[in-house]
Order: structure tokens, then sequence, then C-alpha cells
């Protein structure tokens, strides 16, 4: 099949599409970001960019910390709207009808409307052309009581997350497999040993 070139983008999808909460529980505010990711398990950390000219760029570099909140997909509308409109000039936490709790480990907030935040420590900022990129730790992960069974494993198909890709959000949709299903071995069938099935006689007699 014959491709289309263009000139290199970020046309990386998809991606996730998180709010980033950051301040204090008394003064919060939060930004929509999809440039993020995992950057290493083993310590845990992850990075978001942001761009110098956002409202929370200076209190992320002043303070150090912020909350990564996955949101259901029921949100994308004020998931949207915060990554457009700006914290200088309106409480978008309280246009939004949405509650900021204490974290664990750090002094930012958390969304209580979120299924999953993650709360983190920056430990260095690098320049990267339109973003500055915020290196950081994550201490700790809060997870919605709803979304662990009774054997305290996580059900995370059940969050209803979003991703971003190329200007759309998307709703995830039905699970197609899971890490490393491609290379199990099927498990061969079991024998009832209390009454095997009898072998056919050879009809050559």
């Amino acid at each position: 099949m014959s491709k289309v070139t263009w000139k290199g983008g970020t046309l990386l999808a998809p991606v996730p599409a998180v709010l980033v909460s950051c301040g204090t529980v008394e003064k919060p505010t939060a930004l929509t970001i999809a440039w993020t990711g995992t950057i290493s398990s083993d310590p845990p950390r992850m990075y978001i960019s942001v761009r110098p000219e956002r409202n929370s760029y200076e209190i992320i570099k002043q303070s150090g910390e912020f909350c990564v909140n996955l949101m259901p997909s029921s949100t994308v509308r004020t998931l949207d709207y915060c990554g457009i409109k700006s914290g200088k000039n309106e409480d978008k936490l309280a246009k939004r009808k949405l509650t900021a709790l204490p974290c664990t480990q750090i002094s930012a907030p958390m969304i209580a409307q979120s299924k999953i935040s993650l709360e983190c420590k920056v430990f260095d900022i690098q320049p990267q052309g339109s973003h500055d990129m915020f290196l950081a730790d994550i201490l700790a992960v809060n997870i919605d009581e709803d979304l662990i069974d009774e054997k305290g494993r996580l059900m995370i198909e059940q969050a209803g997350l979003m991703t971003y890709a190329h200007g759309t959000y998307f709703a995830l949709g039905k699970k197609i497999g899971t890490f490393g299903f491609s290379t199990k071995q099927k498990r061969a069938k079991s024998v009832n040993m209390k009454n095997p099935k009898k072998k056919k006689k050879d009809k050559k007699d």
C-alpha cells in the first residue's frame, strides 16, 4: 500500500488525556495535559510537558509538585474546558464543579472526580522547545475503592478512561488482550482419570 509522507509532527497517538492539579487544597488549579507518560518503573517515574506561558507552569516549577488525575470519559467536557481556559482569569475547578482533596505525600491536591490520581514530586526540569518537561517521582497512587476487587486487584477497565488522538478525545473501548497474552501457551485439556475415555477396538480382527 502506498504512503503519504508529511513533515515531522506530534502525531503519536493515542496519548493520555489527564487533568494535572497543582497549588494547594486552599488554592487549587488544574490544566489538561496530553504530553505525559511513564519514564521508569523502578523507581516509578513519569513526566508532563507544559508550556511556560501556562498559569500552572510557575506553580509547578515553584512548588515542585503536581498530581496527575485520570478522569472518566463522562467528564470530557470538563477536561477540554480546563485545557482551553486559564486559571489566571477564573477558578476553573469551581466553574466546572471539581473538588480538590488533600494528597497523602504532597501539598498539591488531587481531584475527587478522578478515578486514579498519581502524586508526583519533580526532580528535574528540561526545556524541550515549545514545552518544558517536568520529570517526577510518583510517590503515591490513589484509587477509587470501587475499582478494587475482593482480591485487591485493580479493575482498570471499569474506570471509563479516555485518550486523545489528533485533536479528538476517545473513550476506551473493549479489552482486546492483556500483557504477555500472545506468548502464553494454551492449557491442555484435562483428562478425567476416574473415567477415561475408552479407545475403540481395532477393527482389523
